[in-house]
């Protein structure tokens, strides 16, 4: 259920702010957002999937911890990053 190489690189290069950049907040949070996503189309089809969910949980903590950041230092940002991400 993890993502590939080829497309965390995909969204290294869509969200980074220079070349190589992967540990700004908009790069965190757009691979979580994907990781997210795939999660949520597991646990449709495997209801009683509880270690997924509880990852599921703490990546949705994670993200949201991350965009509280990303809003109080750098609202800018955050607005426009949360229009590029569609959140």
């Amino acid at each position: 259920m993890s993502l590939t190489t080829s497309s965390k690189q995909k969204i290294i290069k869509d969200f980074g702010l220079h070349k190589g950049d992967t540990g700004s907040p908009e790069v965190q949070v757009a691979i979580l957002t994907t990781e997210i996503t795939k999660l949520s189309e597991h646990l449709k089809d495997h209801k009683k999937d509880n270690h997924s969910r509880r990852g599921l949980l703490q990546k949705v903590g994670k993200r949201r911890r991350l965009l509280q950041y990303l809003e109080t230092n750098e609202p800018d940002r955050f607005k426009t990053f949360t229009k590029k991400l569609k959140i």
